[in-house]
C-alpha cells in the first residue's frame, strides 16, 4: 500500500521545483551543445556520481532474492525513465511547440490513473482522484495558453507530437514498473537506471550529431549542473518516492513544474507573467487536494492530535 508521509510532499514539492527551474539552464545549454548530447552527458555525468555513492553504500541493490524477471523489469524501467524519453523528446521538440511538448508532460498523470488502477495494490481509480487528476491537467493547458495546441505546419509535427506523447507515456510505464518491483536498495536502483541510460543516450547522440563539441566553460557548469540536480539529485529522490509513496502520487509532480517554470523564468530571464496563472494556479493546487483528500484528511487528524 501507498505510504504517503509529509516528506513525499516536501520531496515533490522540491522535484517539482528542481525540474521547473531545469528548463533556464537546459536553454543555456543549448548554445553550444545540441539536444542529444545534452541528454547523453547529463546521464553520464549523473551516472559517475551515483556511482560514487553507490560505492560508499556497499553496492546493494536487490535486498532479498532476484529472479531474472526483475532483472528484465529493471532493464524496462531504465529504458524508460530516462533513455528512451530523453531521446524522444530532444527529437520530437524539434517539430512541435514548447507549449505541447508541456501539455504532454502533464498527461503523465492522466495516462498513469487507469495503469496504476490495474496493476498497483492500493492505487484504486476513485471519482475524487479522477476528477483532481483532470483538474489539474485543465490547470496546465490554461497555464500554457492557446499555443499549447498550436500547429509549427513541419511535415513531421504529427510524429513529433506522437514522440512527445510517447515520453509521457515511458515515464507513466517507468513508475508503475518501479512500484512493483521487490525490496531494493534506491541508491543502487536509481545508479543502475542511470547506468542503463548512458549505456542508450551516447551511441544515440554519436549516431544521430556525431562527436560532441568542446563546451565553453560556461557550458560545462551548465551540464554540470543538469547532471548533478536534476537528474542525479533528483532521479534518487523520484525512486524515494514512487517506491514508498506510489506512482500515482509521484505523478503530481507534472502538474507542478509549468507553474515553477513559468515562475523561474519571470523572476529570472524578465518574461512577462501569463494573465491565467491565477486561475491556472488554483485549479492545478485544487486538483491535488482533489485527487489526495483521503491522504490530507489523515495527515490533517494525525497533526491535530
Amino acid at each position: 500500500m501507498p505510504n504517503i508521509t509529509p516528506l513525499s510532499w516536501l520531496i515533490i514539492a522540491l522535484l517539482a521545483f528542481i525540474w521547473g527551474g531545469t528548463f533556464l539552464v537546459t536553454e543555456i545549454a543549448l548554445t553550444e551543445m545540441p539536444p542529444f548530447w545534452i541528454a547523453a552527458l547529463r546521464v553520464s555525468l549523473a551516472a559517475v556520481l551515483m556511482i560514487m555513492v553507490w560505492w560508499v553504500k556497499g553496492f546493494r541493490l536487490f535486498l532479498t532474492a532476484s529472479k531474472p524477471a526483475d532483472v528484465a523489469a529493471l532493464i524496462f524501467i531504465g529504458m524508460t525513465s530516462s533513455a528512451v524519453p530523453f531521446t524522444l523528446l530532444a527529437w520530437g521538440q524539434q517539430y512541435v511547440t514548447s507549449g505541447f511538448a508541456g501539455v504532454s508532460m502533464a498527461a503523465t498523470g492522466l495516462i498513469i490513473l487507469p495503469l496504476a488502477h490495474f496493476f498497483v495494490a492500493g492505487e484504486r481509480m476513485t471519482l475524487t482522484k479522477s476528477l483532481g487528476f483532470t483538474l489539474g491537467f485543465i490547470g496546465v493547458v490554461i497555464l500554457i495558453g492557446p499555443q499549447a495546441f498550436d500547429a509549427t505546419g513541419n511535415d513531421l509535427e504529427t510524429l513529433g507530437r506522437l514522440a512527445t506523447l510517447g515520453a509521457a507515456l515511458c515515464y507513466a510505464l517507468s513508475s508503475i514498473v518501479m512500484r512493483r518491483l521487490p525490496a531494493i536498495d534506491s541508491i543502487g536502483l536509481a545508479t543502475v537506471l542511470l547506468l542503463i541510460a548512458t549505456c542508450v543516450t551516447i551511441p544515440v547522440a554519436f549516431a544521430v550529431e556525431g562527436p560532441p563539441p568542446v563546451p565553453s566553460s560556461e557550458i560545462i557548469v551548465a551540464l554540470g549542473f543538469l547532471g548533478l540536480v536534476p537528474t542525479a539529485a533528483a532521479n534518487m529522490l523520484r525512486v524515494i518516492v514512487v517506491r514508498s509513496a506510489g506512482p500515482v502520487f509521484m505523478s503530481l509532480v507534472n502538474y507542478q513544474v509549468p507553474v515553477w517554470a513559468v515562475l523561474l523564468g519571470s523572476l529570472v530571464l524578465n518574461e512577462p507573467l501569463p494573465p491565467s496563472l491565477a486561475w491556472s494556479l488554483a485549479l492545478i493546487l485544487s486538483g491535488v487536494a482533489l485527487s489526495q483528500f483521503r491522504v490530507i484528511a489523515t495527515l490533517f487528524r494525525y497533526r491535530t492530535r
